[in-house]
């Protein structure tokens, strides 16, 4: 739907804000979602990402390039509330290798202003370096599991709409 507005900035950017935390789980559609009694946030926040970066490569490939270019980025982990909140043994460890939110930000409005990235699309990026969306070979992902997540996306927005 926003499609029109988007490619009226030639091109328009979509960037997904990703993380890293995506390295430890395959896309696998049917265990997007759990049930309260085996919820694990770390592990739902990992699958959630995983997604968002299939779902950029997937749009990559559907798009005029030359209208509209889609990245995905990991900003890093850094000292947010979120972190605070969610991961506080975490960020003690860590806490001195921690970014600001600035930093994280980086990479971010580099994608959103760079003409360096404006012709090449569908990336995943760190510290403004094309990275690789698969480090371990059990997380890549089927054809079929691409299309499932697309069906699901297709069908939960429109169930929204």
């Amino acid at each position: 739907m926003l499609y029109d507005a988007l490619v009226g900035a030639e091109p328009g950017r979509i960037i997904w804000v990703s993380s890293g935390g995506m390295y430890t789980e395959p896309l696998a559609v049917d265990r997007l979602t759990m049930d309260a009694e085996v919820y694990n946030g770390t592990t739902a926040y990992a699958r959630a990402k995983r997604a968002q970066v299939t779902l950029c490569e997937m749009m990559a490939e559907r798009v005029d390039p030359g209208r509209l270019v889609v990245h995905a980025m990991h900003p890093g982990w850094a000292l947010t509330p979120g972190v605070e909140r969610s991961l506080p043994t975490f960020r003690r460890v860590v806490g001195p290798l921690l970014r600001s939110p600035d930093e994280g930000a980086d990479t971010l409005v580099w994608l959103a202003a760079s003409p360096r990235v404006a012709t090449c699309t569908g990336g995943l990026y760190f510290d403004r370096e094309r990275r690789r969306t698969h480090l371990l070979p059990w997380t890549r992902e089927t054809s079929a599991e691409r299309e499932a997540l697309v069906a699901l996306c297709d069908r939960l927005t429109r169930e929204r709409a």
